[in-house]
């Protein structure tokens, strides 16, 4: 059956046990949690080397957020600016993010990985009156700042330098220069996060209150979490991933996050420990770099309810080698930054779980249809489309382009290829812009991708088509290989060359589905939402 679904609501989690009212904006659910949970730890940070750096309680959450929101209005901000932030995990980056949406702002994560023009752009187009941004990305912040004053396009904009891990509260001094006129709409939107597609300029995806906080109800109630669950937050907060599920969805349950300044796979597990984690989220890559890497004593992972994987599909030969390898069941989850993360997840109890599915709708519907938009048949491949309470209201400053996003009857169209099975399982296929057509047959890269991940050498992998005179495209797969001497590189421990993984994919796919070329790169591009950028591979 291939029929929306919606097993979870807001209405069917509280924040806590006790009754409450529920929570319209971030700032309702601060202030009740504080009532709530008091003293509680909400945020615990560590360093790279382990150490403790520092604890935000969930009152003290609270009165800095009420201080911030002093500070902000003292310096001339009013509800409907736009704050970005441009620094990497820590506590004061968690808080600072939370503050500007306690306050009425609407805050902006800034990808540390953009390049110089993306930067420009981002700072530019969202109309950005003040920054935070950490001492390493200072140089790049100023040279764009600097690069947009020259071309006379920049509005009066502040820039206050911090540490992502300093415990005192920024100073912030008067702004300078008038603002333009905030629209009415904006008001209810608390998050402006840029993504980068395939092609083109980033699009800043606007989330309301509304949006976060459903989502962050679908998220504890699709895997029951409680007060006493604690999350590993090792994704960065630039990402909706690890903004949502990590910091949002804890502090709708009154969880806790444990967060470490970035992934490490040295150290993944060595944190899960130290902090007492009860659950850990992902996304692909990470899986990919963990089963690489060494095995901890199993019985200190006893702890670990789940692992949750997201973003994008997660292989399902991965799949099944981390719960072989690490005793830890993974549910897999879908979702993407318009959808203020996950839309899609299989279920908590291990026995309804289906490996290489992306799950059930989470909270929302969802529908696979044709291109003249009606429904498929269970198994029959199309775009998956999806609407809910946590679906953006739109992309920023572009009203065409968010009129194109949504059918006339207001469902979403994601740009995913798939399909829905007889039980309402859905699985994800490809991209519509990456599907590759040789000789008049689609072929989905997803599918080259797993076999080259099957050789115990390759890490990743990513194939694209390309033009071609005889077939119309031909295939052309990017991998990055596993470390030499790496077990799992097998034998001497050299990393595969293109003849074997030609014999590889021979074996594997057959002919017509090997890649005509093999390319070699240490990593593969991604959007903020984790997703490979396949198209933007031919461009390096």
């Amino acid at each position: 059956m291939n029929a929306p679904m919606n097993r979870a609501s807001v209405a069917d989690v509280t924040a806590h046990e006790s009754q409450m009212t529920p929570p319209r904006t971030l700032r309702d659910l601060i202030d009740a949690q504080a009532a709530a949970f008091g003293d509680k730890p909400y945020l615990l940070t560590t360093s790279e080397a382990g150490s403790d750096t520092g604890t935000l309680t969930f009152t003290g959450l609270r009165d800095d957020c009420r201080e911030l929101a002093r500070r902000f209005a003292d310096a001339g901000l009013r509800q409907g600016d736009i704050v970005s932030v441009c620094m990497g995990n820590g506590l004061q980056t968690a808080r600072l993010i939370l503050a500007a949406m306690y306050s009425g702002l609407i805050v902006n994560p800034i990808n540390l990985l953009c390049q110089p023009t993306q930067l420009q752009y981002i700072v530019a187009h969202s109309d950005t009156r003040l920054i935070f941004v950490s001492e390493a990305m200072q140089p790049a912040m100023t040279q764009a700042v600097d690069a947009l004053r020259a071309q006379g396009t920049m509005r009066p904009v502040a820039c206050v330098c911090t540490s992502a891990e300093a415990t005192m509260l920024p100073e912030l001094a008067p702004l300078v220069g008038s603002a333009a006129p905030v629209a009415p709409e904006m008001c209810d939107v608390a998050l402006l996060m840029y993504t980068s597609g395939t092609t083109g300029v980033p699009k800043g995806v606007m989330l309301t209150h509304g949006n976060l906080l459903a989502n962050a109800g679908f998220i504890s109630a699709e895997h029951r979490l409680t007060p006493d669950d604690r999350v590993l937050a090792s994704l960065p907060l630039y990402h909706i991933n690890g903004l949502v599920v990590t910091l949002l969805a804890p502090l709708f349950h009154g969880g806790s996050v444990a967060m470490t300044p970035r992934f490490s796979a040295r150290t993944f597990w060595r944190d899960v420990m130290a902090t007492q984690c009860s659950w850990i989220n992902v996304v692909p890559t990470i899986v990919a770099y963990l089963l690489d890497g060494e095995v901890p004593d199993r019985s200190a992972l006893a702890a670990l309810r789940f692992c949750r994987s997201a973003s994008a599909a997660l292989p399902a030969d991965h799949h099944r080698a981390f719960e072989a390898r690490f005793g830890i069941g993974i549910i897999e989850t879908m979702g993407m930054t318009e959808t203020a993360a996950p839309v899609f997840s299989n279920p908590l109890d291990a026995t309804r779980r289906r490996v290489g599915s992306i799950g059930l709708p989470s909270g929302g519907e969802a529908k696979v249809v044709r291109r003249d938009g009606a429904q498929t048949a269970p198994g029959e491949i199309g775009e998956l489309v999806l609407r809910g309470a946590q679906v953006m209201c739109g992309y920023y400053k572009r009203p065409d382009e968010t009129s194109a996003t949504f059918t006339a009857d207001g469902w979403l169209r994601t740009g995913d290829l798939g399909f829905c099975d007889s039980d309402g399982y859905f699985y994800i296929t490809g991209r519509a812009k990456e599907l590759i057509i040789k000789g008049g047959e689609n072929i989905a890269p997803r599918e080259i991708d797993e076999a080259l991940m099957r050789h115990p050498g390759v890490l990743e992998a990513a194939a694209v088509g390309v033009p071609d005179p005889a077939y119309g495209q031909e295939i052309v797969a990017f991998v990055v290989v596993r470390d030499q001497g790496s077990d799992a590189t097998g034998g001497d421990g050299a990393p595969p060359d293109a003849a074997a993984l030609r014999e590889h994919c021979l074996q594997t796919l057959g002919r017509y589905k090997t890649p005509k070329e093999f390319r070699f790169v240490t990593d593969l591009p991604r959007g903020p939402s984790g997703k490979v950028q396949r198209l933007k591979l031919l461009k390096g």
